[in-house]
């Protein structure tokens, strides 16, 4: 029999008058009836920072939110949820991942996570809890912050230093800029860019101040030697990291050797999908900091995987910039990693129209809240539907004797 919404609440209510030993009722039987694939009306082409919206719709009534991939991949990794149960992420997580021939590619594995985000959602909203709470709570009052270009306006207006030094006064904990940003389709000549960068971050660093942090990201424009020489020319000016300082394909190569030759902080991995993508990096200590983020690895999931990665070797997390839906979930379970955590926020707490309610901000800080699932409620009127998936796609899986899955 459908458990309806009415049913729900009241197995909720009648769990918590009745102590832990009752505790399991609060999820009562239930299962994934649908999932809707909405495109905001600030669609994000760029895929890796993906705001399409997509919910899981259940037979309690529940909606989980999420935000990520595209259509096409969204499509068949929603396949796998249908008549399932939604609090069983952990095998929901395993099932999308190995359901069909190939293992996801970053593309998918960023599909896959806005589910999982999704599935998160419900879980919290069925409880009556933040996910930062279901995660085992926060360790920190409020996660800080960085702004791209510039936090405390003025724009294009402002010279480097100006900016920076706006920046901090916003309350930002850094300021970070690009190495020798140059107009789209110009020339550029990476040899002299080397020496653009070394004047730019002088310039940063007068105007952060001597107790300011300010960080610079290399954008892969630079192959090892240049980068080395870049990295060497700015050692003086102290940068909080660099980041992205080699070409992804050449990372697990390079990023060692870089690490032999400058005392600046590193980071990387805006690109990068799940934990193999880098845990030997980490491991090696080859890294100071990861750009793991959500929904792009995975998930929440996932991510809680790699922290503890990160935890273990002591490496931070400073995870790249995406839709407003995931930057809020990343408040949720990066709060709770007790490693250091700057988040890239450029949003600078303006209101987005369609998410009345999403993350909260204040004075270059991310602050968690106590609102059930995620935090966030959406405005589908504002929305366009693009796909939806009420049947199961395919399910190649085994079994192992104790019921775990296992690659078919």
């Amino acid at each position: 029999m459908k458990t309806n919404r009415r049913a729900f609440l009241q197995s909720l209510t009648a769990a918590a008058g009745a102590g832990p030993k009752l505790a399991h009722a609060a999820l009562p039987k239930t299962k994934i009836t649908k999932v809707k694939i909405y495109k905001p009306p600030n669609h994000n082409a760029l895929f890796n920072q993906s705001n399409m919206i997509v919910t899981v719709e259940t037979d309690a009534g529940i909606t989980g939110i999420g935000e990520g991939g595209a259509k096409d991949t969204l499509e068949q990794c929603a396949g796998t949820l249908i008549g399932q149960n939604p609090f069983k992420i952990e095998a929901l997580w395993q099932e999308m991942y190995i359901a069909w021939f190939y293992p996801p590619g970053r593309e998918k594995i960023h599909a896959q996570g806005a589910l999982d985000l999704a599935l998160w959602d419900i879980k919290g909203k069925a409880l009556g809890l933040p996910v930062h709470q279901l995660l085992g709570g926060t360790v920190r009052n409020h996660c800080e912050c960085y702004a791209t270009g510039g936090g405390g306006g003025g724009g294009a207006r402002l010279s480097l230093k100006e900016r920076a030094t706006a920046t901090i006064e916003a309350g930002y904990r850094a300021f970070r800029f690009g190495a020798g940003d140059t107009q789209q389709g110009k020339e550029f000549n990476t040899h002299q860019k080397v020496r653009q960068v070394a004047a730019d971050c002088k310039q940063v660093r007068e105007g952060v101040g001597k107790d300011g942090d300010w960080c610079i990201d290399f954008h892969q424009r630079f192959d090892l030697n240049d980068a080395m020489r870049a990295c060497k020319m700015i050692e003086e000016f102290e940068p909080y990291f660099v980041e992205d300082p080699v070409r992804d394909e050449h990372a697990r190569q390079d990023l060692p050797k870089l690490r032999q030759m400058t005392n600046v902080p590193l980071t990387h991995g805006e690109e990068w999908g799940q934990r193999w993508d880098f845990n030997t990096l980490i491991e090696n200590h080859d890294i100071d900091y990861i750009r793991a983020t959500l929904p792009n690895v995975g998930g929440i999931t996932e991510m809680m995987k790699i922290a503890a990665i990160c935890e273990t070797h002591a490496v931070g997390i400073i995870p790249h910039f995406t839709g407003p839906v995931a930057t809020a979930a990343l408040v949720n379970c990066l709060s709770t990693f007790s490693g250091p955590v700057i988040m890239e926020y450029n949003y600078g707490g303006r209101p987005i129209n369609y998410l009345p309610e999403c993350l909260d901000f204040g004075k270059g800080k991310a602050l968690t809240n106590d609102r059930p699932g995620l935090g966030v409620t959406v405005d589908l009127k504002q929305m366009t539907l693009v796909g939806e998936i009420s049947e199961p796609g395919r399910k190649n899986v085994y079994f192992r004797p104790d019921g775990s899955l296992t690659h078919w």
